[in-house]
């Protein structure tokens, strides 16, 4: 009886949460803003502590909206992690990863072949069933070639680039990067859109703020909906500025282009405050990785008191800034301890929007919108001992999409009791595990009665780690190899730990090594083998594991062919420019990762 009841209690704060969300009378759906930075650390922004408080923009974000300090992206490069926002899935599922090597990390470089397959249903093309007009400005990095545009996956209109502003090049044995209005090129960087490496100066996030404003105003006159994905990349080396921002920041270079950006989020909050869709505009700010603490001198970010950075599954290259924005939906000055991925922004989105994720696959992002909007939504559930379950595959019935269920054995391999709950306002069906001492499996609930929710770090194809409540679990350790520690490439400088920041790959699988994130977030100091909590954290990590891994389908690996053939050398709109390049015989190889 007290376990129908919690449910009961649980499916009418929902319904209670979406009437509240549909009587605030807006005649469409909200807009949906998410600013996705570029290799910008925990540590980067003012509120998050950064001591040259040079954010004042994104600060006054947070005070209005609410912070996530347990953000966390899907994987500790860029080309994956945006593939996992767009998508809601684990790049091992999207395809994005590789299997050329042990552990790699893999991206989309201009010789790559592979790119966002055709399977794969993304955020723009779901938001069109919703009369959504969306817009991608900047960073694409899913792929280059035709088939992987932007606008052939449901975006309708795209300015940026389709790979990193790397170069300049020659146009002979590499072509410059190529930059699009739409379906067509209208110019290379370092040609028509110059950036001076040797001061930083280009003036690219000022195009891509106009980019933005203008989009922003355009849909405001016609009273459509709209979906913009801001993905500027200055924060990415070679860090770059525009004149009126060079030299202002005590933080060097890089400083000065998070000075840029946080000027640029400010401008696009006032432009939604004087266009009157402040209130029916839900705005995201986060980033796609860890800071890169191996570019040059003042070109990096800054991780916090985290674990080294980007390319490592540590702290440092998997947690991120993340701040919520909606004036009159998410109470101000609020700080949320909610674990969060990147791929939550993809389940959110659709909630907003009063539609359901897929049914046809696995989707590992969890809607948001309860610990937002409700404020004590989150904690209310340790009330009532049930939270959403992360990461599981087919749990619940695909014929059972009715209001509640009985529990289908069949479905709960590891964590007994689930319901499934259909709910708008969850955006999907979500299992649901009552954690009581009759009912729960080691591993599946902590000492409150709540199912925690893990995140899962992957190198490659490879599980490297696994956070679950405080604990976090590693399977595999490695930064990069030896030979580049002794070139002077550190992936942790100043904060190497021995046997913890391995230079060769170290397997732990059988006893993993295990901190307690609260205490220690610097990933410095591993439970005891032999203490009772390391026994403990263990007996509750590892069945959520096995779930896993006995679950997963990985899709089709994408980024393990490169060929110099593929490269930028005649985008479409080249012959308009007389920008056309002749490419060279195609020769198809396994893509090098090393790291």
């Amino acid at each position: 009886m007290a376990a129908v009841t919690a449910v009961t209690r649980w499916r009418l704060l929902l319904v209670l949460s979406t009437a509240a969300l549909g009587a605030a009378g807006a005649p469409q759906p909200p807009n949906i803003l998410l600013l996705l930075m570029d290799d910008m650390g925990w540590g980067d922004l003012g509120v998050y502590g950064e001591p040259s408080r040079e954010t004042p923009n994104l600060d006054r974000m947070a005070a209005e909206g609410m912070l996530f300090p347990n953000f966390y992206t899907a994987n500790p490069l860029c080309s994956p992690s945006r593939a996992a926002l767009l998508t809601g899935r684990l790049p091992i599922r999207n395809g994005f990863y590789t299997t050329s090597g042990h552990a790699r990390n893999a991206y989309t470089p201009q010789e790559i072949v592979g790119g966002i397959p055709d399977s794969e249903r993304l955020l723009p093309e779901l938001l069109k069933e919703a009369g959504y007009v969306s817009k991608i400005v900047g960073k694409w990095h899913l792929g280059h070639r035709p088939q992987f545009h932007p606008l052939k996956h449901g975006f309708d209109e795209w300015f940026g680039s389709p790979n990193c502003h790397f170069g300049p090049y020659d146009n002979r044995a590499r072509p410059n990067i190529p930059v699009y209005r739409d379906w067509e090129m209208v110019g290379r960087y370092y040609e028509e859109f110059p950036i001076n490496l040797k001061t930083g100066e280009a003036n690219l996030t000022q195009i891509y703020l106009q980019e933005a404003l203008d989009f922003i105003r355009r849909q405001q006159a016609a009273r459509r909906p709209f979906f913009l994905y801001w993905a500027v990349d200055a924060t990415h080396a070679p860090v770059y500025a525009s004149k009126p921002f060079l030299g202002t920041s005590q933080r060097g270079r890089y400083g000065d282009a998070v000075r840029e950006i946080d000027d640029s989020v400010g401008k696009i909050l006032h432009s939604l405050q004087d266009l009157g869709i402040a209130e029916s505009t839900f705005v995201f700010f986060t980033s796609d990785n860890g800071a890169a603490l191996i570019s040059a001198p003042k070109q990096g970010g800054s991780n916090g008191p985290f674990l080294c950075g980007k390319q490592t599954t540590f702290e440092g290259g998997m947690r991120e800034p993340a701040v919520a924005w909606w004036p009159g939906r998410i109470p101000a000055g609020q700080v949320s301890h909610q674990l969060g991925s990147i791929m939550d922004l993809f389940t959110t989105s659709l909630s907003l929007a009063g539609l359901e994720p897929p049914r046809d696959r696995a989707i590992d992002g969890l809607s948001l919108l309860p610990a937002m909007l409700q404020g004590q939504l989150m904690d209310s559930v340790h009330h009532f001992g049930l939270r959403p379950w992360r990461g599981g595959e087919n749990l619940c019935p695909v014929t059972s999409r009715a209001k509640a269920l009985e529990p289908d054995p069949s479905h709960v391999p590891l964590c007994t009791g689930i319901l499934c709950v259909r709910s708008h306002f969850l955006s999907s069906f979500r299992s649901l595990s009552l954690c009581s001492d009759k009912m729960s499996v080691p591993g599946c609930c902590d000492r409150m009665g709540v199912l925690k929710w893990p995140i899962f770090y992957y190198r490659g194809n490879t599980l490297m780690a696994v956070t679950l409540g405080q604990y976090k679990a590693h399977f595999w350790t490695w930064t990069n190899s030896w030979e580049e520690f002794r070139q002077g490439i550190d992936f942790c400088p100043g904060q190497n730990v021995s046997g913890v920041t391995t230079h060769t790959q170290e397997e732990h699988t059988r006893l993993p090594l295990i901190f307690h994130l609260g205490r220690d977030p610097g990933e410095r100091f591993p439970l005891s083998f032999a203490s009772t909590e390391y026994l403990d954290a263990l007996r509750r990590i590892t069945p959520v594991v096995r779930q896993h891994q006995e679950a997963l389908i990985p899709g089709q690996p994408q980024l393990n062919v490169c060929n110099q053939a593929v490269m930028n050398w005649a985008p479409p709109g080249c012959e308009k420019l007389g920008k056309c390049l002749t490419p060279p015989e195609s020769v198809p190889e396994k893509c090098s990762w090393p790291h």
